[in-house]
């Protein structure tokens, strides 16, 4: 493992221009019999390609992963079950230098099905399919249902067509039309990007919602999110209860079907869930989220989420149309979804799961640590508890026995890695709120 992790070093000192193949995959290309690989898992840092290298090493597969030149501690790396692991060149600002490491990859590793999990990657890889797919499969859906996933305006436009609720909003190009949408939709109000990624004049973009509760705070939120050119959903703001539907859909049928619902996430308001339990499938979202993934024919793996009102009314919030962050409370309630994903790429026959554990809890403790201070810093907000009730939360979870991401006892090391992760980053977040409060 360890020489593994070092087979790599050079390739992150190059520069990314010119396009020239790695040392690495040259040294390949000598090779008579270089390495073949069931499956490469693109995005190593996420939590859900974690997921994904176990699944699949576990039951035998032969796996690899990759990850751009610029992220410092890969967790994966470090897995007992990554045969390989690969640094390609940063996409935000020079997509072809990624897509030809990632061609020349596939051309000497044969790598059957490649995985994607975030938002980045996903929307390279649309861009490049055709000539991707020359070499792998990809386990993503189709492009016209991929459309529909990642533009919010047209999975709610479909929804409203199907009668599942959509919460009130309008569309909002500027911030000339902020006071407009004020007067409509009102306040406290939540601005989303129609599409989280976006490419802009000079690099590529990740956008995230806010939540605005006065004009100005509207306004800025408006430019931020529009300013390199994406446009922007200004949506009711909605407190309830945020569940969701996890779906192995594949040529006409359901082949598994799993719900949790998160009870903290980070940002508090809104992001990734941080601390989740599976719950038992309700009617109506249940229904609801099949419909839709049949309606735009998303096959593969989906993640379709709700959030509720004070009454209990569930209301479509947005599709993941790929592995989310989540998955692995899935994986330890009984379903694979990594594994079912694999099998439906690679053209398997998939058996239908029928079941999973209910009640399991897993929780993501850098990002509830996170989580905690933030919801802290935003005391007096919409729906964030009082100091000492998230304090209180915070703390009991501890006490409830929990699944732990990253936390493996059969493969440890990724565990300390992302340890090692967030220290890093809280040391470098303390000394840069330390720098402004000296500049004060």
């Amino acid at each position: 493992m360890q020489d593994s992790l070092k087979s790599n070093t050079s390739d992150l000192e190059k520069s990314i221009e010119p396009v020239v193949a790695s040392s690495e995959i040259t040294d390949m290309a000598r090779q008579e019999h270089p390495a073949t690989y069931d499956a490469l898992i693109l995005d190593a840092n996420l939590r859900q390609s974690l997921v994904t290298i176990r699944s699949l090493g576990r039951r035998g597969l032969h796996v690899a992963a990759l990850e751009t030149r610029d992220a410092k501690y890969v967790p994966t790396f470090a897995s007992r079950w990554c045969a390989h692991s690969y640094r390609a060149p940063v996409y935000d600002r020079h997509t072809e230098a990624y897509t030809t490491y990632l061609q020349q990859l596939l051309t000497h590793t044969g790598a059957g099905v490649v995985f994607a999990s975030s938002d980045g990657t996903l929307a390279v890889l649309r861009e490049y399919r055709t000539a991707i797919e020359r070499h792998t499969r990809l386990a993503l859906a189709k492009e016209s249902a991929l459309e529909a996933a990642t533009n919010k305006g047209q999975t709610l436009e479909v929804a409203r067509r199907l009668g599942i609720g959509v919460p009130e909003g309008v569309v909002v190009s500027g911030i000339d039309e902020v006071s407009e949408a004020i007067h409509e939709i009102g306040l406290p109000a939540v601005i989303k990007p129609i599409e989280t990624w976006l490419w802009g004049e000079q690099q590529g973009l990740r956008l995230l919602c806010e939540l605005v509760t006065t004009p100005d705070e509207a306004r800025r939120a408006v430019e931020k999110l529009t300013c390199s050119g994406g446009t922007t959903l200004f949506q009711q703001f909605l407190a309830g209860r945020r569940e969701a539907v996890s779906l192995l859909y594949a040529r006409g049928d359901i082949a598994a079907r799993f719900a949790q619902w998160a009870k903290r996430t980070q940002p508090p308001l809104g992001g990734t869930s941080v601390l989740r339990q599976s719950i038992a499938m309700p009617e109506d979202i249940g229904s609801q989220a099949e419909l839709l993934v049949r309606e735009i024919d998303l096959e593969g793996y989906s993640e379709v989420e709700f959030r509720r009102d004070a009454r209990g009314k569930p209301y479509l919030m947005e599709i993941n149309p790929r592995l989310s962050a989540s998955v692995e409370v899935a994986v330890r309630a009984g379903i694979d979804f990594p594994y079912l994903l694999y099998q439906w790429a690679s053209g398997e026959r998939l058996q239908p799961i029928k079941g999973y554990q209910i009640g399991r809890w897993m929780r993501y403790l850098g990002g509830d640590i996170v989580s905690t201070v933030e919801a802290l810093e935003a005391r007096g907000r919409p729906g964030v508890t009082s100091p000492v009730q998230t304090l209180l939360n915070f703390g009991t979870s501890f006490f409830i026995p929990t699944g732990y991401d990253y936390v493996d006892w059969q493969d440890l090391s990724p565990a300390w890695i992302a340890s090692k992760d967030f220290l890093s980053r809280a040391k470098k977040q303390v000394g840069q709120r330390s720098f402004r409060r000296t500049k004060e």
